[in-house]
């Protein structure tokens, strides 16, 4: 080993002469690298100073969060009244999550079958399917919450519109992505045998791709439970409508309850997703029998 070192050291030289242009160094990379590097950190402090960033602001901030935290002790929803409204409210908003993310997966799912490559109809359709899921997609699910109130008013039938809608664009992006990744082999199997179209894709694509869209509804579910929180404060139903209206009345001990009922919410449902996603992707990878 140290005599092959010592000859391939001894041949630099004539590697070097022979091949230049492989030991040249390239100033052209390190001064784009430097370059980008520059601009790059000139736009971080650029966007500190614009955007009125202050550590002393941060540190005379953390003895008032420190007060605020103290006034949320011990967590109190006030009264059994106030109780029973806000578990109405918590189970509202799994309603909500659990509706959208249900519906935006059953329209989805045609749109994404058109949307991916290998079982779109033709390229025309699959530019259009894609690029309505990127003007979907590209709205966020605040925004769709708002618009939905203007049109069917306040309320959770608001909420559960906007998760669908928003939901719908990721989905079929997500969708569309997972089969046309899809293993080509089965289908070709399928085509042998004098399979149509549709068995191509019901009994070659399907099988495979089934496990990865339901662990992505999965995931989108316990998702969707955090954005319906967030969807409730603009008036589209759930707890996030009661949470907004104790910080407005300074009831501290009200919300540090709210917000533990959302987080052991969040907690339960990743818990049941997680095992349900454990159960259908190792179903699937079991051999047949």
């Amino acid at each position: 080993m140290k005599a092959s070192s010592q000859g391939i050291g001894s041949d630099l030289p004539a590697l070097k002469a022979r091949y230049p242009e492989h030991f040249a160094a390239s100033w052209t990379k390190r001064a784009a690298v430097v370059g980008v590097v520059t601009v790059l950190s000139g736009l971080f402090l650029f966007g500190f100073w614009r955007l009125d960033f202050s550590l002393d602001r941060i540190l005379s901030g953390i003895g008032k969060l420190g007060t605020l935290v103290l006034l949320m002790l011990p967590p109190n929803p006030g009264s059994w009244a106030k109780f029973f409204t806000f578990i109405h409210a918590l189970a509202e908003t799994v309603a909500i999550a659990f509706l959208g993310t249900l519906l935006a997966a059953l329209v989805a799912f045609p749109i994404g079958l058109v949307a991916a490559r290998n079982t779109t109809v033709n390229r025309l359709v699959q530019f259009a399917s894609r690029r309505l899921l990127d003007g979907i997609r590209g709205i966020d699910t605040l925004i769709w919450a708002l618009l939905w109130i203007n049109v069917v008013g306040l309320g959770p039938f608001a909420g559960v519109l906007a998760i669908m809608t928003s939901d719908i664009g990721t989905f079929g992006k997500l969708f569309s992505e997972a089969i046309e990744a899809a293993d080509r082999k089965p289908v070709e199997g399928i085509i042998s045998t004098g399979g149509t179209r549709l068995h191509q894709i019901r009994f070659g694509i399907l099988p495979q791709v089934f496990p990865v869209i339901a662990g992505q509804v999965l995931y989108f579910f316990e998702s969707n439970t955090r954005s319906g929180t967030i969807i409730g404060i603009v008036g589209a139903g759930g707890i996030g409508l009661h949470l907004a209206e104790q910080i407005r009345t300074l009831e501290w001990q009200a919300v540090s309850f709210l917000v533990l009922l959302i987080l052991v919410m969040v907690a339960v449902i990743d818990a049941l997703s997680a095992r349900l996603r454990r159960a259908i992707i190792g179903r699937s990878q079991q051999p047949p029998m």
